[in-house]
């Protein structure tokens, strides 16, 4: 091999490496965007793998019975934060009905990276989600309901893909862009909720079939949102109406 064709090679590599790196900085940056910001809720610390603390937004009802109440625990998609548009919605929206919420915030890659790249990420994720309900068990709650949207619903699969005895008692599954994994399709850990927009992502309408029979045998079950896109725009009473019904104690 020339010179100059390793060094290509060496760019290439490098190119790619980057492309599957965990972006800290880009988590750091949202972090001080968001957070002076913040008009309803706290910012809480989480522990993190690698003993890295990530970024939840807690919401609760001023003197609430934690162990009567029930949090939701919100994980947003691709790339973004934990107030992000239908996100900031849902943590916000939700507690008014009464809950408590979390939104965490899941590992970025770079803002160009696909998403077929954060698979690599997966781990990290469903180790954020694990301890967000185990940090949550800790503050006094008792019930925790699992809330994900788009590319995070993945990574919530992810983590109960990795996780024999879930710590959540049911999950929202929002916009979900492939199928369930083979395991949890096969035999379901918690009532899962599917809902989509009936103008959602290709890829989420295309895998609908087969997650509504695995919703359904979940003890769950799906929910189309007539005229809602991917992001629920103009449509988020709706959902937020949906997910209060679904996480509500019987």
């Amino acid at each position: 091999m020339t010179r100059a064709a390793l060094a290509a090679l060496c760019v290439v590599v490098s190119l790619a490496a980057s492309a599957h790196t965990q972006d800290l900085e880009r988590e750091a940056r949202w972090r001080a965007e968001v957070v002076p910001g913040l008009v309803v809720g706290e910012a809480v610390d989480l522990p993190g793998p690698a003993s890295r603390a990530f970024l939840g937004l807690l919401t609760e009802a001023p003197g609430a019975d934690r162990a009567a109440s029930t949090l939701l625990v919100i994980v947003h998609g691709i790339g973004v934060h934990p107030d992000h548009g239908i996100i900031g919605t849902l943590r916000m929206s939700l507690a008014d009905k009464g809950y408590a919420t979390l939104s965490i915030q899941m590992p970025v890659l770079a803002s160009d990276a696909p998403s077929e790249h954060y698979e690599l990420l997966f781990g990290d994720a469903a180790e954020r989600i694990a301890n967000a309900a185990a940090w949550a068990r800790s503050r006094g709650y008792r019930d925790v309901v699992l809330v994900s949207h788009s590319l995070g619903s993945r990574m919530a699969n992810a983590y109960f893909d990795r996780t024999p005895a879930p710590a959540y008692r049911a999950w929202a599954a929002l916009g979900l862009g492939a199928p369930y994994s083979p395991g949890f399709a096969r035999k379901p850990a918690v009532p899962v909720l599917d809902v989509l927009g009936e103008r959602d992502l290709d890829p989420v309408i295309r895998n609908a079939a087969a997650r509504e029979a695995v919703a359904r045998s979940s003890g769950g079950g799906q929910k189309v949102i007539a005229g809602a896109d991917h992001f629920y725009t103009g449509r988020e009473p709706e959902l937020v109406e949906l997910i209060s019904t679904f996480a509500r104690r019987q």
